[in-house]
């Protein structure tokens, strides 16, 4: 049977869910019959519940987030605002629940080592990062290495990571490109106002284009540290398969010498 909230308990009611659906899907860019034959629900139907004139059951509405790519804690919305409980747990990052998984990705950064590694929020605030971080961070304002730590505002800050960063424009521009475009996918506000403020730390034309070939196979960070020119392309990774909106946040962003030389500088310290 579907559990539904019980009188008096808080709900979402500012949006229906059939107008938070209808914002989704089309901010996926697809019409109500794309959708439709994507998920089997016929097109009347859908019209229906965007419109107000039909209740959907809680399997439908995650039916339909599942396939507009709708963040989990927007699925959780969604759930409420049609007085549904909601499906996705929410836990601090320190609850007890989440420590075996906590665990396990503490684990991947140590086993990273000697080479550096994060481990993020959504916001690209960073949770926990290994040893071989410090080593870069010579020369940064304190201020910008107090809780919350921006692992981007930190590399891009004219008093963070920026004045020893080699190729600045490119990197730059890529990495606000990458926050941008998780603010589209998730509309996530504090993504956008993210995006808005690092382009104000750098001088780089305005939402610059597409990767320059001519830097190699892959874009590297050249970063002054260690008196050397340290080279790194990083990797990201994510919890495929979290249900709970805190984990389906994270991702670890680990760097990885793109030369011997950066091998041998990070081998030693």
């Amino acid at each position: 049977m579907t559990a539904t909230l019980a009188a008096g308990a808080p709900t979402v009611r500012d949006e229906a869910v059939g107008a938070l659906l209808r914002t989704w899907r089309e901010r996926r860019r697809l019409s109500q019959l794309e959708l439709s034959d994507r998920t089997g629900v016929s097109t009347r139907h859908l019209s229906y519940v965007e419109n107000g004139r039909s209740r959907p059951t809680p399997e439908m509405i995650l039916r339909l987030a599942e396939q507009l790519d709708v963040p989990l804690a927007e699925c959780n919305r969604m759930l409420l605002a049609a007085g549904f409980a909601p499906r996705y747990s929410a836990e601090p990052i320190d609850d007890a629940s989440l420590e075996v998984v906590m665990s396990g990705l503490r684990h991947l950064l140590d086993a990273h080592l000697p080479y550096p590694a994060l481990l993020l929020d959504e916001c690209w605030d960073v949770v926990d990062a290994n040893a071989a971080v410090d080593v870069l961070l010579e020369g940064c304002a304190p201020w910008l290495l107090e809780p919350p730590l921006n692992a981007l505002r930190l590399s891009l800050h004219p008093e963070g990571l920026a004045p020893r960063i080699r190729n600045l424009a490119s990197w730059s521009a890529q990495l606000i490109r990458q926050v941008e475009n998780s603010a589209e996918r998730t509309s996530d506000v504090r993504l956008h106002a993210l995006a808005d403020e690092l382009w104000t730390y750098v001088d780089a034309p305005p939402r610059a284009s597409g990767l320059d070939a001519s830097s190699g196979p892959v874009l590297a960070l050249e970063l002054v540290a260690c008196d050397a020119v340290l080279r790194f392309f990083s990797v990201a990774a994510r919890l495929e398969t979290a249900t709970d909106t805190t984990l389906a946040g994270l991702h670890l962003e680990t760097f990885l010498p793109a030369d011997d030389a950066t091998r041998a500088a990070l081998s030693s310290t």
